[in-house]
């Protein structure tokens, strides 16, 4: 198989940066581009103390996937070099993890290193080294579209990770290359074992790569104590059901693990970190109609005055839903759903997508609910005039 990045000059001409975590896909992405000719090098980000790490399955960037790396580097006979980024990854994403909690929103680290580090801070890197391109293994499609390069969902809607990607700007895209767009896992694999990389059985990630073992409330609990008080746990009703042992526990939308019983099944409508209090109720109670973002990104240009009909994602693993998206300018915009939604979190990501283009997306400020409740009293909350679902 042989790649065409769309540079105008040829492979041989051309030298291309790859982002290597030491997974099989950032590998195979390495391997096929060495494979056409491509001048390839490839960097791997130590991004936190990864002596702490070592050994640990199911993270990315940590000691055993900087060895991976450098293995697979070895086997394709490409240079390999590891740069210190732990510094900045810690002020960029770690203490931003850490403070979303905190104020009770429900953040999503693997944009922020994206947006942050690797499209920032790495691209740089790149363009310093002389790259003509830099190259990752996210799951994404880029296509030439009439107006420059657009970001399309990939081809298997399984791996599809352009979610993670909206906060990526047009001058960026203008530079990354996605060479995995097209494949399935399946495929991947298949090409690792063909290149006979060590790495063609190694399971995915699962767990955020900083966090020990998927308990993040050990990094909260360092950075930011306050969120991890104890607090009440009270129905939308009013009536205090339990408590709990800090706010970070929770994110709207959260059914498992509440620790309360009332008869019904209880999700998380809201969270209160001032109060130290997490609201919940029936799943009806959840549903909102309009999200209003903020940091918003628009890959492919403002909505127009009176809005843009498109599909949203509020959340990587739930299927999109049509809605109207509005430019409030000054990186704000609203949404309206075409049928409200529940479980939508403050902190989460709103993308919109025309068919399978990402077009851009924010961050969700505020999910208004649906039910109306009136402001809280020191004795508690008086019961919701209504639920509408």
């Amino acid at each position: 198989m042989r790649l065409d990045l769309g540079l105008g000059k040829r492979p041989a001409d051309s030298r291309i940066v790859v982002a290597m975590s030491g997974g099989v896909d950032s590998s195979v992405t390495a391997a096929l581009l060495a494979e056409a000719g491509y001048e390839v090098v490839g960097i791997t980000l130590q991004l936190y103390d990864h002596g702490a790490a070592v050994g640990r399955k199911g993270a990315c960037c940590a000691g055993r996937d900087i060895h991976d790396a450098r293995a697979v580097a070895d086997r394709l006979g490409i240079p390999h070099y590891v740069l210190d980024f732990e510094a900045r990854f810690k002020a960029a994403v770690i203490d931003d993890f850490a403070a979303a909690y905190a104020e009770g929103r429900t953040p999503i680290p693997c944009v922020r290193c994206n947006e942050r580090v690797k499209f920032r801070d790495l691209l740089a890197v790149a363009r310093d080294l002389g790259a003509d391109a830099l190259a990752t293994g996210h799951y994404v499609r880029r296509e030439e579209g009439p107006d420059g390069p657009e970001l399309h969902r990939a081809a298997d809607p399984a791996k599809d990770q352009s979610y993670f990607l909206f906060a990526t700007t047009r001058e960026q895209l203008g530079f990354l290359r996605f060479p995995l767009g097209a494949f399935d896992k399946a495929t991947t694999r298949e090409h690792a074992r063909r290149f006979g990389l060590s790495v063609a059985g190694k399971p995915d990630s699962q767990d955020i790569c900083f966090v020990p073992a998927g308990h993040y409330s050990s990094v909260v609990a360092r950075l930011q104590p306050g969120a991890l008080e104890p607090g009440e746990i009270v129905h939308v009703d009013g009536r205090v059901l339990g408590r709990h042992a800090g706010t970070a526990h929770y994110t709207v939308g959260q059914r498992r693990g509440l620790g309360v019983a009332d008869g019904e099944r209880l999700y998380v409508v809201g969270i209160e970190p001032r109060a130290r209090r997490v609201v919940v109720g029936p799943k009806e109670a959840s549903y909102c109609g309009t999200i209003e973002l903020m940091g918003v990104n628009w890959l492919a240009g403002p909505a127009p005055e009176g809005g843009l009909e498109v599909e949203v994602k509020t959340r990587y693993n739930e299927p999109a839903v049509a809605a109207r998206v509005f430019d409030l300018g000054a990186g704000r915009a609203r949404v309206e759903l075409q049928e409200p939604q529940p479980g939508i979190a403050p902190g989460q990501a709103c993308v919109f997508y025309a068919g399978t283009r990402l077009l851009g997306g924010g961050w969700i400020e505020r999910a208004p609910l649906l039910w109306q409740r009136p402001q809280a009293t020191q004795a508690g909350f008086r019961p919701a005039a209504a639920i509408a679902g």
